[in-house]
């Protein structure tokens, strides 16, 4: 019996002892044969954020549990789902939508400032089934805004930019807003 343990032993210090040489990381970095070539890609068009009406592109999905002055306060988080349009009328041709998030981030009631988490996609037109992806802050202080994009699918594979964007209209009682952007994306 005492020669069984002693066998037992020997095998689990054995064990223990192995195990950190073959459980060791393991990384391979493959090398491009060729490099693929970069391509620039420059967007325009507009956003339709409008948080009233019967059918709105933007609701509020959740609300701080402390007294706010409007519905837009701190901690305001919204879901979109905002048309994009070649030009800043309603009924101007719709080129896709942008879906995602955006959180009001900002304690200051007079400076509505967001962060913002949407995937922008393309529905016609020679980007049909592409989208790009796009997080940042946004401030309504600032007359030009500059948004980060940090990734993308179909044409826009592994995008990386910036939008610049700017209202085109708000209405301050609804807070119905439409946005210009123009978009610089950079991809493979």
């Amino acid at each position: 019996m005492k020669k069984e343990h002693n066998i037992f032993a020997l095998a689990m210090i054995f064990c223990l002892a192995i195990a950190p040489v073959y459980g060791q990381y393991y990384s391979k970095t493959v090398m491009r044969a060729t490099q693929r070539a970069e391509n620039m890609t420059r967007l325009h068009f507009f956003l339709h954020d409008t948080v009233s009406g019967e059918n709105p592109s933007a609701v509020v999905i959740a609300r701080p549990n402390i007294t706010q002055p409007s519905s837009l306060g701190f901690g305001t988080l919204f879901a979109i789902n905002d048309p994009l349009t070649v030009g800043p009328a309603p009924t101007s041709t719709l080129i896709g939508n942008a879906q995602g998030l955006y959180v009001s981030s900002s304690r200051d009631p007079a400076v509505f400032t967001t962060v913002m988490y949407a995937d922008f996609a393309f529905t016609s037109g020679r980007f049909n089934g592409s989208s790009f992806s796009l997080i940042s802050r946004s401030s309504s202080s600032d007359a030009i805004r500059e948004l980060a994009i940090v990734g993308g699918r179909g044409a826009f594979r592994m995008a990386q930019g910036f939008a610049l964007t700017q209202i085109n209209f708000a209405n301050m009682t609804t807070g119905d807003v439409i946005l210009e952007y123009n978009v610089t994306l950079y991809h493979y």
